[in-house]
């Protein structure tokens, strides 16, 4: 058996450890040594992951076995990606195996493969679920009158234009003099306009 090792975590600030340790002790006790290791520090959102496209390479070659991950979201998290990526598998006849979850493709088991289409269903409907809450969490902090996103930089020049203005500088000046776009001249000063009144 061929067989590759895949390990995935969203951030820096998690580490792939606890994932590795359960896939190796697996594979060891199936008698799979010598298991190539790939893995990711990304969003299971993003379909394009450097250590997931490597193996990619190897299945579409034909080079792998199987396939062995801690969990099915360890590979993606949208429905769509997960279909495609299992859909691969099956295509080069790959076995997906995930550790955690008891889903074992290696046989021809009808169980296995009800049990995925429904936990890729699920991982779906888990990451709506957190999109929505985030959503409604940005709707409440706006309604609030909460500022988001990053502060804006035009500001720091404010002070400039007030001068310019003094000395009976247009908005074309202004841009031209200051180095910006004609639009953020123009917002300047009619901020400048705003506090003034």
């Amino acid at each position: 058996m061929r067989v590759v090792i895949y390990s995935r975590v969203s951030t820096d600030r998690q580490v792939h450890d606890s994932q590795l340790q359960e896939v190796r002790t697996y594979c060891d006790r199936r008698g799979w040594k010598d298991a190539e290791e790939f893995s990711d520090t990304a969003s299971g959102a993003k379909t394009n992951r450097h250590g997931l496209d490597a193996l990619m390479a190897l299945v579409r070659r034909g080079r792998v076995d199987a396939i062995v991950c801690f969990k099915l979201d360890r590979l993606g998290r949208s429905l769509a990606h997960l279909a495609q990526v299992i859909g691969e598998f099956q295509t080069n006849r790959v076995a997906l195996i995930c550790t955690s979850q008891g889903i074992d493709t290696s046989a021809t088991n009808p169980a296995a493969q009800l049990q995925l289409n429904i936990l890729c269903a699920v991982a779906e409907f888990e990451r709506e679920i957190i999109r929505e809450r985030v959503n409604a969490g940005l709707k409440a902090a706006r309604a609030r009158g909460i500022r988001l996103g990053r502060p804006s930089t035009l500001m720091k020049y404010l002070p400039h234009v007030r001068a310019l203005r003094e000395a009976g500088k247009n908005v074309s000046e202004i841009a031209r003099e200051l180095g910006l776009a004609y639009s953020s001249a123009h917002k300047l000063c009619s901020a400048l306009a705003e506090r003034m009144m």
